[in-house]
């Protein structure tokens, strides 16, 4: 077959080349399509229980991520320039497009009692403005005594405040978030600069916005790091100008039709999908590299350039498309996981891999069909010393010293072994952001200062309509709320029960002693003062997000730090949970539940490490049964199955003994790395199951020429590879250093193990003539 198709491509090569072309095009033209992401979906499966309830409380009451906060800390923020200058840079950001609402200390509300009408009005308490110092003052102590909003919008305990931003979430994800973004922070640095006053970002809408935008100028940067360590690797291993201009051609050809694939299909540049052209930089080389030195060597051997071109599709072809396809695998089992960001990467990745076989088995013949045949230069690097010392070392070691590679592997897998079982499965919801960054240190401020800024709710189901204002729930809920608010990591608790307390404290003309619940014989009075002034209170905006329409259901709002899973995790479910359950027992009448971003976080993150650790056992699993349709033997099976099984037990014990958590991060390396490094073992039994028919299954005589042919490319490809993904320790992301490390590690130690211990367990159970080739 592929002698056919190499006479094919040759004889029609005019017509392939023009088609490869207009191809290009097209995909070109896709890729104007392709916009980043700006939406950060769920890892957790559509009818989870967790998830389905989540998109309940979502439709009753609203989302709770769409909130941005500036946090403010100087004590001169209460100097009546500084304070004017705050109210107006709140009022500016009211103004923006997709911002539903702005509160901060100087829009604060708060309620005055209606004796004649029976009811509370809402007010501004600096309205009209405060002109003099005295003035701001007197009113700053009026409104340090509103403790509805103590915690929630200034820390009594010292200086620092926040403001609330909340944003449409259709604005969240469009496109228009980032220009709304870079306009509120256009306004903090106006302020900035009329103030000398810092004003810090928190929220999840900063967080993605900040992780959005890097993802462009992330792709750039490692799209030219990687391809500059490529053309240096290449020009120091072949030395010749068509050496580095043809893979630079195929490798830019694949990356246009890779981001052509997302714009054809519909998908959006994430975070994911934006590191793939850098990584099809990467793995993409080693297809040139198999096919330029099979090239260069069968030239020396012909002396003819067409023939040798033919002769490599016939010997390599086939190879060459199963170590594409056990590549391709290793990116295409994510499309099983349940994590949409990752789906849309597996389905992206397993096609440009793909792609780059297409590309190059049928690129690089054609180019070289119409350049000059390799001169006595450009063929020098088959004899260089270093690469022949390199592989008679390889010989002896294989065939002198097994022994000593047996000893040393076993004492590998024990020492691997004792890092394994250190491994702690461990993320946070800002794992993507950098941890000197400014919005690590500004997240930092928020934790320091109101306990974090991360949301979890708690959702309280009476079971019957207007059971929340029944004064018997809501004594249980304060009792509740004062239990969480001694937490650690848990900041102040908001519901219901504090606009009732805030109703209280208004009824008693703001006696901050009277900032409680109601007795059974003031209820009647309070709740007929709040109820009255709903209509035109802007406090009871809040009051409807806190309460369904039917009065059954309501909401308390947390706000958490960012303490990693596995806190948040206990947290949650060995403290907050078992609190919940003493106060409302889950036999009870009234039902308790946790959810909101958080709770799902914690639930996803769990989801994506069970399906990634899935991923990879089908990944084994698939290319084991590809492996079998060339060999045809469970022996040979098992052995390169093993040889490439090592690495990554490598790279987890190493990932113990640093303390490199388990993540979404570093387990999607072992699917990936799995799926790239088996194909050196490809290349290697492909040749000996050649030289074995050839020396009459002579094993040693098989694995030694079998080293020789292959240990220079494979090295080559090895190395390319190692180097290529190390540069992405340069990325700016925790999860893509990660993966570039740990990555680059696994396929190093690939490269030893199938260059020294697969010829080893080869000699060491030989085939036997019954073995099919």
């Amino acid at each position: 077959m592929w002698s056919s198709f190499a006479k094919f491509l040759l004889s029609y090569k005019h017509y392939v080349l023009s088609g490869l072309i207009l191809l290009t095009i097209f995909f070109g033209f896709q890729a104007r399509k392709a916009e980043l992401s700006y939406d950060f979906t769920s890892a957790v499966p559509n009818d989870d229980a967790d998830f389905v309830f989540f998109k309940e409380f979502k439709s009753q009451f609203g989302d709770d991520g769409t909130v941005l906060g500036l946090g403010i800390q100087d004590k001169s923020i209460y100097q009546l320039k500084n304070f004017t200058l705050l109210n107006e840079f709140i009022a500016q950001l009211k103004k923006e497009e997709g911002v539903t609402q702005a509160l901060g200390v100087p829009q604060l509300q708060y309620l005055e009692k209606d004796t004649i009408n029976k009811k509370f009005l809402s007010k501004s308490l600096f309205s009209p403005f405060p002109t003099s110092q005295k003035s701001l003052d007197s009113l700053l102590i009026l409104a340090h005594q509103q403790k509805f909003y103590e915690n929630l919008l200034f820390n009594p305990k010292n200086d620092a405040m926040i403001v609330l931003v909340t944003i449409d979430r259709k604005v969240l994800d469009s496109q228009k978030r980032q220009k709304l973004l870079q306009n509120i922070v256009v306004h903090s640095n106006l302020f900035t600069e009329k103030t000398q006053i810092k004003v810090r970002f928190g929220g999840l809408p900063y967080i993605r916005s900040v992780v959005t935008k890097q993802v462009s100028a992330e792709l750039i940067r490692l799209l030219a790091f990687s391809g500059l360590a490529t053309v240096i690797i290449l020009g120091v291993f072949f030395g010749s100008f068509t050496a580095l201009f043809i893979p630079i051609i195929i490798i830019g050809m694949v990356v246009v039709w890779s981001i052509g694939f997302i714009g054809l299909l519909g998908f959006k540049m994430n975070l994911l999908t934006g590191l793939l052209p850098p990584i099809l930089v990467v793995i993409g080389v080693p297809n040139c590299v198999y096919l330029l030195n099979k090239y260069h060597q069968e030239f020396r051997h012909f002396g003819e350039k067409n023939k040798a071109l033919s002769y490599v599709l016939q010997n390599i072809g086939m190879v060459t498309f199963l170590t594409n396809m056990t590549t391709a695998i290793g990116f295409g089992v994510f499309v099983f996981t349940p994590n949409q960001m990752i789906r849309e990467f597996g389905v992206i990745s397993f096609l440009s891999v793909l792609s780059t076989f297409v590309i190059s088995v049928l690129l690089l013949p054609i180019l070289y069909s119409y350049l000059p045949s390799p001169t006595t230069r450009q063929l020098r690097h088959l004899d260089r010393t270093p690469l022949q010392k390199m592989l008679v070392w390889l010989d002896f070691v294989v065939f002198q010293r097994r022994k000593w590679v047996f000893g040393i592997v076993t004492i590998i897998i024990l020492v691997s072994l004792g890092g394994i079982f250190q491994i702690k499965p461990l993320s946070f919801m800002l794992d993507n952001v950098p941890h000197n960054s400014q919005p690590k240190k500004d997240l930092h401020f928020f934790e320091e200062n109101f306990k974090g800024i991360m949301p979890l709710e708690i959702v309280i189901d009476t079971k019957q309509k207007q059971g929340i204002m029944q004064l018997n729930t809501l004594k249980k809920v304060e009792k509740l709320q004062n239990i969480l608010a001694k937490l650690d990591y848990v900041g102040r608790p908001l519901s219901i029960v504090n606009f009732i307390q805030m109703g209280k404290q208004a009824f008693y003309n703001q006696d901050t002693a009277s900032y409680s619940l109601p007795t059974q014989n003031e209820r009647p009075f309070i709740l007929q003062y709040l109820s009255g002034g709903q209509k035109n209170n802007q406090a009871s905006t809040l009051l409807r997000t806190m309460v369904d329409s039917t009065g059954q259901k309501m909401r308390i709002s947390l706000k958490i730090a960012d303490i990693g899973s596995q806190k948040l995790d206990e947290l949650i479910h060995k403290i907050i949970e078992p609190e919940i359950e003493k106060i409302f027992p889950k036999n009870g009448k009234i039902q308790a539940r946790v959810t909101g971003t958080t709770l799902i976080f914690i639930k996803g993150n769990l989801y994506l490490i069970q399906s990634l650790q899935s991923s990879l056992m089908l990944a084994i699993i698939l290319i084991g049964l590809i492996m079998a349709t060339l060999f045809r033997s469970w022996q040979m099976i098992l052995i390169s199955v093993f040889t490439n099984l090592l690495p990554l037990l490598i790279t987890a014990g190493i990932m113990g003994y640093w303390g490199i958590p388990l993540k979404p991060s570093s387990a999607l390396i072992f699917s990936i790395a799995f799926g790239i490094a088996v194909d050196d073992s490809i290349h290697f039994l492909a040749r000996y199951k050649q030289e074995l028919v050839k020396y009459d299954y002579d094993t040693f005589q098989a694995v030694k020429v079998a080293l020789r042919e292959t240990g220079a490319g494979m090295f080559y490809t090895s190395i390319i590879l190692f180097f290529g993904f190390i540069v992405f320790l340069y990325s700016d992301f925790e999860g893509t250093i990660v993966l570039g490390g740990l990555t680059s590690t696994t396929l190093l130690c690939a490269m030893v193990g199938n260059l020294i211990l697969l010829p080893s367990l080869l000699l060491t159970f030989p085939a036997k003539k019954k073995f099919k080739v």
